[in-house]
């Protein structure tokens, strides 16, 4: 069995408006995998997101435990996950967030100048294919090339999981396509643990392992037994 890299056990997540009470997450199980790639399928407002950013430790449950490997998540301080953060994981959201006035190579070295073992910038920037583009800024790159940047910042910093949420939400399908077919090859050359969002079902195709989720809670899990390459996805 490949080692286990996330663990929940009865997360939940509730909002409390003070008139009524929102269960974004109600007592979530959830297992993932050292190297590879979920997705995490479901509709807006079923918990997906609220679970990725848990995991990611940019937000706290409110009952349940966490586990990355042996480090229990649930209760470090916001300095312990801000820590956490930094030396485990890379997060790809549906928005770039780049620097405008940052060319590629300087918005990956904003990452790669505070972590401990760093790729070099161009180095990250070629592995999505975007090392001729090193010195352009935002506004001259489309947006999946944008957002490949993105990834590139991710990854520079050697991270043990990559938290993507919806990362092609903002793309039509050919360049959803190119940003797919980056972190598919990024999860296959260095076996990182790779979680994708998506309310677009085609896109499970390409995961080892599907998790579904309604209402705040998982309504299954699927094992793809043939992958399909994203070229070969039909959206």
């Amino acid at each position: 069995m490949p080692e286990m890299v996330f663990r929940t056990k009865h997360v939940s997540k509730i909002y409390d408006t003070g008139e009524v009470k929102v269960f974004a997450l109600d007592g979530v199980d959830l297992e993932l995998f050292a190297g590879e790639l979920a997705v995490l399928l479901g509709p807006s407002g079923s918990g997906k997101s609220t679970l990725l950013n848990i995991l990611g430790g940019l937000d706290h449950a409110t009952s349940g435990r966490v586990w990355f490997r042996d480090l229990e998540l649930t209760d470090l301080s916001d300095r312990g996950l801000t820590r956490y953060r930094r030396d485990h994981v890379g997060f790809v959201f549906q928005f770039y967030n780049l620097v405008p006035s940052l060319t590629a190579r300087e918005n990956v070295q904003l990452v790669t100048d505070v972590a401990a073992t760093p790729m070099a910038p161009a180095e990250a920037l070629d592995l999505v294919g975007l090392g001729h583009r090193l010195d352009h800024f935002p506004a001259e790159m489309s947006g999946g090339e944008q957002q490949r940047v993105a990834i590139a910042r991710a990854i520079a910093k050697r991270p043990e999981v990559l938290l993507c949420d919806e990362p092609t939400g903002a793309l039509d399908s050919k360049t959803g396509v190119q940003v797919l077919e980056a972190l598919r090859h990024i999860n296959e050359a260095f076996g990182t643990t790779t979680a994708v969002i998506t309310h677009n079902a085609a896109i499970r195709k390409m995961a080892h392992r599907v998790v579904m989720f309604q209402d705040g809670k998982i309504s299954d899990v699927l094992i793809n037994e043939t992958r399909l390459m994203p070229s070969e996805i039909v959206w």
